[in-house]
């Protein structure tokens, strides 16, 4: 199995009405197209299931949480229609979050970087440990957060993603990332962490089940443009990934 048709996306729901969607990568939780597909259509696919009350979005592992796109896959973009069809996936996870009747939770053990980061932000209540430091790395690399940067700036206010975007070689800590809003919680360790996700997620899980997707509909107000929005900001990451810049700093990355 290579990097790009490995990874996996699995799903279960507790007798709370907790799914727990978990993603994971053997590459750091990078994400390759399939992954991103499976993860959208089960973020989708539980936002409409009867017994499911609330969604906890989490990946498996101790240090990171997401790295973001997978390098691998971006080294085999040869035209604009992969590049955009690439980053689309990208689009759908957030579109998936944003779109769902039910309250997603999450839980965000470790790094995020690029679309990591996207994807903590496209959460509406989101727990972490101090060692969740995050980075925007997608100029350094040449393309630019252009589909996650709607959902993070969304998040954390313009000022403070135009830091995060431009800065892109440098982490900011967790700390950094709870005071401009992207955590709503944090904890020391994943012990703590896993508490306190349970502990919110049964309190969510007791409310009443319309007055929670009401809410959900309210917090996304003004959003409702993004299927199209997201798939146009797909489509210049996919033509800037095909750049000789963006191929040199991929290629010395893999090397």
């Amino acid at each position: 199995m290579n990097n790009l048709t490995a990874g996996t996306v699995t799903a279960a729901t507790d007798a709370h009405g907790i799914t727990t969607i978990t993603f994971f990568h053997p590459s750091h939780n990078s994400l390759p197209s399939r992954v991103l597909t499976d993860l959208a259509d089960t973020i989708r696919r539980f936002g409409q299931d009867e017994q499911t009350k609330v969604i906890v979005l989490k990946s498996e592992g101790n240090r990171t949480f997401c790295a973001g796109a997978s390098f691998d896959e971006l080294q085999t973009i040869a035209t604009k229609e992969q590049g955009l069809e690439f980053f689309s996936g990208f689009a759908k996870v957030i579109n998936a979050c944003r779109t769902s009747s039910k309250i997603i939770i999450g839980r965000v053990q470790g790094k995020a970087v690029g679309g990591g980061v996207g994807v903590a932000a496209a959460t509406d209540y989101c727990f972490a440990t101090t060692q969740a430091a995050i980075k925007l790395s997608e100029l350094a690399v040449g393309i630019g957060p252009f589909v996650v940067g709607p959902v993070v700036e969304r998040k954390i206010g313009t000022a403070a993603y135009q830091q995060l975007a431009l800065d892109a070689t440098e982490f900011r800590p967790a700390a950094w990332a709870h005071a401009k809003g992207l955590y709503a919680e944090l904890s020391e360790d994943q012990e703590a962490l896993d508490a306190a996700v349970q502990a919110f997620a049964v309190k969510l899980a007791a409310y009443a089940p319309a007055a929670l997707q009401a809410m959900k509909q309210v917090f996304w107000e003004g959003t409702e443009h993004w299927d199209t929005l997201l798939l146009e900001r797909a489509a210049i990451s996919g033509t800037l990934v095909l750049s000789d810049f963006t191929r040199n700093v991929i290629r010395k990355a893999k090397s």
